[in-house]
């Protein structure tokens, strides 16, 4: 029997449409829930179900912070998401390695378009044949979980990865693979980029084989000051949808100080005042996932005070408390809801 596609209804954040599906045979049953959804790009446009869409995101890491370690059940999965929705979102980055299925599952269920990611980070062993067998396998058996998942419109292979000739034929492969296996879908990775004066260029070659011109940068933190934000823009020499992967701060919840004050909760929002300011310049941007929706345990960051082995770039702390920046980045997801309505 034959349906048309017009009597399904399709999944989109505002309405997640999912259908109940069973397989059966004499020695298993399959019971799911999927739902329908086109995910395409048009020059500079993201079109989801034919409608040109901005993708208000945060990246999200497998880590419950109040208890602590990853996340144990549903309920810890369904905390994270409800914030990302509090803040706006209709997206999330899992980054930068394979999360839960059933993360999926309620990304599904609540409305959340999803970037997936596998765990190719800054410099590997790219000759190594063994270190790409990995990587393809991970991303391989990524796609073959997931690829019934409406809320999954990225596959991301990998972060922040130097350009040289050897990573370009590294991650080249690993393009072509996902696309062999999923052509239904976007690629992406978080690109390279340069700086001279106020001017930021984004030329790495990887680029040319991907659907997204996305990339990660930390003005007013690791470059830069906060002020000084508004004077810079960007030259992206790809005529495709913009992604800010990551952007973002740190602050102490609860340390309070003028918008000078490294770690307070003003200097944090401040920056993330001006780069939204900066960044809103492009014609191409389409989405972002700052860095990141909560506070999260980190080894390297030793500041014995306003640190204490925890990453404090979180827009809520390992407390559950909101920072000022939460409601920044909130109000400008307002606006962009508005615009793209």
């Amino acid at each position: 029997m034959q349906y048309s596609n017009k009597k399904l209804k399709y999944w989109s954040p505002e309405s997640p449409k999912l259908y109940d599906v069973k397989i059966s045979s004499k020695l298993d049953n399959v019971n799911d829930k999927i739902g329908f959804r086109t995910i395409k790009t048009v020059d500079k446009n993201i079109l989801l179900n034919d409608k040109s869409i901005f993708l208000k995101g945060i990246s999200i890491h497998d880590e419950n912070p109040l208890l602590g370690g990853r996340l144990r059940s549903e309920g810890d999965m369904r905390m994270l998401l409800t914030w990302a929705k509090e803040l706006g979102c209709n997206y999330v980055r899992l980054a930068h390695y394979t999360h839960n299925e059933r993360m999926l599952q309620l990304a599904d269920e609540m409305g959340l378009l999803v970037w997936v990611e596998v765990p190719v980070y800054w410099t590997i062993s790219w000759t190594n044949p063994e270190t790409y067998a990995n990587a393809e396998n991970q991303l391989s058996v990524g796609v073959e979980r997931d690829k019934n998942r409406a809320s999954v419109i990225i596959w991301s292979i990998g972060n922040e990865t130097p350009v040289n000739e050897d990573r370009n034929v590294f991650m080249g492969n690993l393009v072509d693979k996902v696309r062999e296996l999923d052509d239904t879908r976007l690629v992406a990775a978080a690109l390279e980029i340069e700086r001279e004066g106020y001017k930021i260029t984004v030329e790495d070659p990887l680029g040319d084989k991907l659907d997204l011109a996305s990339f990660n940068e930390y003005g007013g933190w690791y470059w830069s000051n906060a002020k000084e934000l508004p004077k810079y823009s960007y030259d992206i020499k790809f005529n495709k949808p913009v992604i800010i992967s990551e952007f973002g701060a740190g602050a102490l919840a609860g340390f309070h100080g003028d918008d000078d004050t490294m770690w307070s909760e003003e200097h944090q929002e401040l920056i993330y005042i001006n780069q939204l300011e900066m960044l809103d310049k492009m014609d191409g941007l389409r989405g972002m996932t700052p860095w990141i929706l909560v506070d999260f345990k980190s080894p390297r960051r030793q500041n014995p005070v306003f640190q204490n082995f925890w990453n404090r770039k979180g827009l809520i702390s390992n407390t559950g408390e909101k920072k000022k920046a939460f409601f920044t980045l909130q109000n400008y997801y307002k606006k962009k809801t508005k615009q793209y309505n």
